[in-house]
């Protein structure tokens, strides 16, 4: 926390932090496989992008942020891990004004996560559609990765309430967007389909390095919009997430996703992710 290890109990935000108070800031969430930092370099960029898009100025250089993640890996003796980096807006007053704050609070986690039962990596998940639409970039740009997440929060409740675990969400004009926490590809006739940013999207790191595998794969692979009839009639559905790497859809709402199971096109690239960050993650 802004600069030094501190133990769990110990690392505590003020009740006067833009981020608690109004959810001022931004965060990346990163993986670490065997020590390598999967694409740090790409989520710090993304994390600068952020921080510029809300007028917020790192106290630290890209680098420094990088060592202080190793530090932090170090410090909890981890190999593998789940990583959130955070900051925040800072201490200020309890106006909305942001530029009372005088210095960012930055803090780094390295801990372990589970999103998704193991078991759904080997039958696929059921998900819905979320009848709360994403938000309208001119308002809140998805591209953003800031704390506020009360969209996302909202759709996944619906999710929760459903009896499942994720939810698609729509744009204003009712094409396909994201998920709550991970973006969403589909497979019909051998060609892999993704929205475009341009729908109302977070571009994920994972997202963007699935579609990198493809053309080393020969797999076709392109972006562009649609909406949920034609999805609901692939032949296969998978999502992406630093959280999630990647997981097969099995059923939309009341439908089955092809046969229902996990399709030839999610296997390879699921097996082909694990293979690449297993024998040494990319850290660009």
């Amino acid at each position: 926390m802004d600069g030094a290890l501190v133990p769990r109990e110990q690392a505590v935000v003020s009740v006067f932090d833009h981020g608690v108070l109004y959810g001022d800031g931004c965060f990346e969430g990163i993986r670490a496989y065997n020590r390598r930092i999967f694409k740090v370099g790409s989520h710090i960029k993304r994390l600068f992008a952020s921080a510029a898009a809300i007028r917020l100025e790192s106290p630290y250089a890209h680098r420094q942020w990088i060592d202080s993640i190793r530090q932090t890996l170090d410090a909890n003796g981890l190999t593998n891990a789940y990583i959130r980096v955070v900051m925040t807006r800072g201490v200020g007053t309890l106006g909305l004004n942001p530029f009372r704050c005088p210095a960012p609070t930055c803090f780094i986690i390295t801990d372990s996560i589970e999103l998704y039962p193991p078991s759904l990596y080997e039958s696929g998940m059921k998900v819905i559609t979320a009848r709360r639409p994403r938000n309208l970039p001119a308002a809140l740009d998805p591209s953003i990765k800031s704390l506020n997440y009360l969209n996302n929060i909202l759709a996944k409740i619906e999710a929760i309430d459903a009896g499942v675990l994720e939810a698609i969400m729509l744009n204003h004009e009712g094409y396909v967007a994201e998920c709550t926490g991970d973006n969403i590809f589909f497979v019909k006739g051998g060609r892999v389909t993704t929205p475009p940013v341009s729908a109302g999207l977070l571009e994920g790191v994972t997202r963007r390095f699935v579609m990198e595998l493809c053309g080393e794969l020969a797999i076709p692979c392109g972006e562009r919009i649609f909406r949920m009839e034609e999805l609901k009639a692939a032949d296969e559905v998978f999502l992406t997430g630093t959280a999630a790497e990647i997981i097969a859809v099995s059923q939309v709402d009341d439908e089955l996703i092809g046969n229902g199971a996990i399709g030839p096109v999610t296997r390879r690239l699921t097996e082909e992710f694990r293979a690449r960050v297993a024998q040494g993650a990319p850290e660009d």
